[in-house]
């Protein structure tokens, strides 16, 4: 039975200071919780429909997590969904971990790329590449807010990340750092590339001037029609299509 302390607590995870202080999100949706329960996130709770119990029972039957059956009403007045007729998982954050730079693929950095749903964009389109970590700056979205969640349709169950000062990381590790920026070198111009980072800046005010100084190499997408800019996730996907295929990674 879904009690009201439990209505109450979900509810406060809608905002970044009570995840943060519970160290707990939400996942909401079939394919998204159906994500979490198969990867390496602890899931704390789990509410479900009785059609998703029945349709993953064997799933469910491995997870630890306290199983709670609900009904769709019940799953839309907790989470942000309109319309949620499967499950919604509570589940424990992950630790913000430094990693070690990878020397056969990409790193996709950002800085100060606010909107969730970019961010949840970025990812997915990360995971799409098979580009499996990311540097945030500490402006940039929260990973965890439902927003991003939501935007990842569950490729964030793939990534590693790491929140951190972006200047000190790229410096330490000593290898190419790709500025997107509009009077960049022109992508399609490029002959190869060679693994490195690939930073994309803020929404509104592109990369900052502390990191332009770290930047070896500045590219653009050219532009065939009257648009000034492109939205930062398109961005991403179309330079780590060139990228990938430049590298031959």
């Amino acid at each position: 039975m879904l009690s009201k302390n439990t209505v109450k607590f979900i509810k406060t995870l809608h905002q970044k200071k009570y995840r943060n202080q519970e160290q707990k999100f939400f996942v909401e949706g079939e394919k998204s919780v159906l994500e979490v329960l198969n990867s390496d996130f602890e899931v704390d709770m789990l509410l479900a429909t009785p059609a998703f119990s029945e349709n993953h029972a064997s799933i469910i039957r491995k997870s630890k997590a306290e199983f709670i059956e609900v009904t769709q009403n019940q799953l839309e007045s907790v989470g942000q969904f309109q319309s949620n007729d499967a499950a919604l998982a509570v589940v424990k954050m992950k630790a913000n971990q430094y990693f070690e730079f990878p020397t056969s693929n990409f790193v996709i950095a950002l800085d100060d790329v606010r909107d969730p749903g970019n961010l949840g964009t970025i990812i997915r389109v990360a995971d799409w590449y098979g580009i499996k970590n990311l540097l945030f700056s500490s402006q940039t979205a929260d990973f965890y807010n439902p927003k991003v969640i939501q935007a990842s349709m569950g490729s964030f169950t793939r990534v590693n990340f790491y929140y951190c000062e972006l200047s000190d990381v790229l410096k330490q590790w000593k290898v190419p750092v790709y500025g997107a920026f509009l009077d960049g070198q022109n992508v399609h111009n490029l002959k190869s590339i060679e693994p490195g980072v690939l930073l994309m800046g803020n929404e509104s005010n592109g990369i900052s001037e502390e990191l332009k100084m770290i930047v070896s190499e500045k590219v653009t997408i050219p532009a065939y029609g009257e648009t000034e800019s492109l939205n930062v996730a398109i961005a991403t996907a179309i330079l780590c299509d060139n990228f990938k295929r430049l590298s031959g990674l």
